[in-house]
This record gives C-alpha cells, sequence and structure tokens, in this order.
C-alpha cells in the first residue's frame, strides 16, 4: 500500500536547529515521507542563509521533494499537514538579556528558569499563538508540534488562549537525559526504556525505568547518578555538549539527594540549589554567549560553506538528537501508531492530587485523535508542594500577558523559587521591562 506524503512547515526556519531537523526528516522518509518542506521566519536574512544550505541538502538527497522559504504566513501555511514550530522571539541577543540581567541582581540567569524564563515567556505567548492562528486559517486540519521554549509557559498559554487548537507541545530535555539513561546501562537505545515520569516542563521525576522485558533499572542508575550525575564516560547526546551542560549533568547527584526515590530532570538545579548556580555564573560570559560563539556560529558558517561550494561535500551539519522525537510525534498522529511519549498535556487527573487545569509533562499514547495521558496517581507532598508553586509562576506570566498587568508579572517573579524577595522581583521586572518594551504587550 503506498504511503500518503506529507507537506510540512518549520516555523523559525532561521533556527540553528533548523538543519538538524531537515537531515532527521531525510533519514526517515521510509517510514515519514514528505512530498514538500517549506520554511518560515520573519527575519528573512536569518532564514535565507539557513535555506540555501538546506535546499542544496533537499536536491542532493531527495530531489522530489517541493521545498519553499518564505516570510509570507500565507504561503507558509497554505496546504500543510504538520507545523514544526521552534521559534525564538528575540533572537540570542535577548537570551543574553535573560540571564544577565537577573545575575546582575545575584539571582539564576537562565533561559527557561526563574526571571529569565518569564521575560521569555513574554515575548513567546505572542509568537506561538500568531502561528497557531496561521496555520488554524490557511490549513485547519493541520497539527502543530511546539517545541518553543519555554515550553511550559507556551504550553499554559495555548491551553488558556486556544484551547481547541491541535497543538502539541513536546521538550527534548527528557530525551537528552533518556540517551545518557540507556549509556549508562549499555543500552543501544533510549526507546530500550519504559519510563514513567512527572512533572512540569523542565521540572519532573522518573519514578520507574525498566527494559522491554520488564527487568526493573532504577537501581544500577541510582547508582550511577549517585556518584556522577548523568555524566557519562563517552558520547552523551550530540546537543548538550559544552562545559556548562557538563556542570548541569554532574549536579544531578546533588538534585537527586533531595528526592532518591526517584531521578530528577536537571534543571531542578536551578531551584534546589539557585545560590550553586549563580556562584558558578559569569555575568560576563553566560550560555547565551557559549550558544552564540558556538552552535549558532558553526551552523551558520556550515549552511554558508554549503551554499559557497554548492554541494554538501566537507558539509560537517548533523542531527539534532531532539529531531527524532518529533518524528516519532508525527508518525503517530499519522500513523495511529499509539506510541508511548512524554508530552505536555492538561492534567485533568493524571496527577490525581494536582491542579487538573496544570499543564503537565507526563507519558502519554498518542494517535491520530492526539495525546492520552497515562495515570499517574497521587504524587509525593516534596514534588506537589514545589509543583505547586512552580504552576502558580506559570500561570500568572499567562494571565500578565492577557491582561496586561504588571501586578501579576510582579507576582510570578514574586514566587519564583529562584527569586529572593518580592524587592528583588520588582527590582528585576524593572529592569526587564525596560528592555522588552518592543516585545512585551505594555503593562499597566
Amino acid at each position: 500500500m503506498k504511503m500518503k506524503k506529507f507537506s510540512i512547515v518549520i516555523a523559525g526556519g532561521g533556527s540553528t536547529f533548523t538543519p538538524g531537523i531537515v537531515l532527521m526528516l531525510l533519514d526517515h522518509l521510509d517510514t515519514f515521507p514528505i512530498r514538500k518542506l517549506k520554511f518560515y521566519d520573519n527575519d528573512k536574512e536569518r532564514q535565507d542563509t539557513v535555506a540555501g544550505a538546506c535546499e542544496i541538502i533537499l536536491k542532493e538527497k531527495a530531489p522530489e521533494i517541493e521545498f519553499v522559504s518564505t516570510t509570507d504566513p500565507e504561503e507558509a501555511f497554505t496546504d500543510v499537514d504538520f507545523v514544526m514550530a521552534h521559534i525564538r522571539v528575540g533572537k540570542y541577543a535577548m537570551r543574553e538579556l535573560d540571564e544577565k540581567i537577573p545575575l546582575k541582581h545575584g539571582v539564576v540567569g537562565q533561559e527557561t528558569c526563574g526571571p529569565g524564563g518569564i521575560a521569555y515567556g513574554m515575548r513567546s505567548i505572542g509568537g506561538v499563538i500568531e502561528l497557531i492562528d496561521y496555520m488554524e486559517k490557511y490549513s485547519p486540519d493541520a497539527w502543530m508540534l511546539n517545541y518553543s521554549n519555554p515550553a511550559a509557559i507556551v504550553a499554559e498559554a495555548t491551553r488558556r488562549l486556544r484551547p481547541n487548537s491541535k497543538v502539541l507541545n513536546i521538550c527534548d530535555m527528557p530525551v537528552g537525559i533518556e540517551v545518557r539513561m540507556a549509556q549508562i546501562l549499555g543500552l543501544e537505545s533510549r526507546k530500550d526504556l519504559n519510563i514513567r515520569y512527572y512533572g512540569l516542563n523542565h521540572f519532573g521525576w522518573w519514578t520507574e525505568i525498566r527494559d522491554k522485558d520488564g527487568k526493573d533499572l532504577m537501581p544500577g542508575l541510582k547508582e550511577h547518578v549517585a556518584k556522577y550525575g548523568y555524566v557519562v564516560q563517552s558520547g552523551g547526546d550530540s546537543q548538550h555538549v559544552e562545559a556548562s551542560w557538563n556542570d548541569t549533568f554532574l549536579k544531578a547527584r546533588d538534585v537527586y539527594a533531595t528526592d532518591p526515590d526517584t531521578l530528577p530532570n536537571t534543571y531542578l538545579k536551578y531551584y534546589l540549589y539557585p545560590d550553586y548556580v549563580v556562584e558558578h555564573s559569569n555575568l560576563e560570559y553566560t550560555r547565551a554567549n557559549e550558544v552564540m560563539d558556538g552552535r549558532e556560529k558553526f551552523v551558520f558558517t556550515e549552511c554558508q560553506k554549503v551554499i559557497d561550494n554548492q554541494a554538501t561535500v566537507g558539509c560537517e551539519l548533523h542531527i539534532d538528537e531532539h529531531a527524532s522525537y518529533i518524528v516519532d510525534l508525527a508518525r503517530a498522529i499519522a500513523y495511529n501508531t499509539h506510541e508511548r511519549m512524554l508530552l505536555i498535556v492538561e492534567n485533568k487527573g493524571s496527577i490525581s492530587n494536582f491542579d487538573h487545569t496544570a499543564m503537565v509533562e507526563v507519558p502519554c499514547i498518542v494517535g491520530s485523535n492526539g495525546p492520552e495521558p497515562l495515570a499517574i496517581g497521587e504524587i509525593p507532598q516534596f514534588q506537589k508542594g514545589l509543583m505547586e508553586q512552580q504552576v502558580s509562576v506559570e500561570k500568572l506570566v499567562v494571565e500578565a500577558w492577557e491582561k496586561k498587568s504588571y501586578q501579576k508579572l510582579w507576582q510570578a517573579l514574586i514566587l519564583s523559587k529562584t527569586v529572593p524577595s518580592a524587592k528583588v522581583a520588582k527590582d528585576i521586572l524593572d529592569d526587564l521591562l525596560e528592555v522588552n518594551k518592543a516585545y512585551w504587550p505594555e503593562l499597566s
């Protein structure tokens, strides 16, 4: 039987992750065939470099696929089956400010956690809602696979502002950690693991990990994490390679110590050890600078090389780890595979003793009608307390955006576990407000 071929638009065509996603899609054409691939971005110059290289890659590897690169929403979103969205409103220049402004006040400066994540969320909400509206106007039967950060705030915004939209919110970080878990255990792939996990995005815990035969793998993993965190001797995942990531993976051993019954998401270090994070941060050179000097420079240099040579010979662009997850999710929707995947979904009782309207990250069975969350049951008081505080931050940010409320945004910052007082929260907010005037709603 002939398989249907799909039309895809990558929203955020100028992203450093786009070439890796294209390579992954091409690597899976036998199981997920494509007839048309489009790039959409509001930064034409940036997208042109990535698109110029990807067009040559497509001509060499799959010339039958129609390719379009555009800044026109109607052209981009007409006749598509899937929107793969990974936008960064304000690009890395604003990320740098998200990180450095809180650090100036002695507070964690991080892309998705604390004040930096809140600032980024306030920029992202409008951009993602705009993409949903384009999709529903021009291709109302399409699905959006959204992995735009900060995923927790964006997911709450889609739930609250576009509750009936066909949007699936996902994150690649658990995938990267599970790749490391498989390597620790000597397994070939993270797909050899059956996992139980719950939490919020960048704020969760593994409670059970078994192999395909049902053998409990948690004891061996716990022994490793207690000594080395998620550091592996060789390999790891291709995306998280800088020195700062190695420190994050090592710090997981201290995060694990706070609850040895579970295995933690690495991002919990920002909430549980904020003093350590600030002490080990460099105000002059943050993660944003690492990315700009590292991945961004590498990707755009390699893309320009392909354009200059009009060929991919010698090109070092590679498949990104998280891209495989996106293909699996698209296949689950397209072919009703009922694959088990970790998604960010409305709780609705999956965690029975937690806010039913919270956007939680839990395993789901995914088919053509979307995700069906697995029942998690009751969670312990420690995790419940942490999650209730954090989910309130996320909800207040979306309320602040929707109501254009300075007060709500200040409250969100006050509630963040990374911020020590209401005064510090206000000082940070005022600084962030000043540099985000072009991106945030006008607050009153």
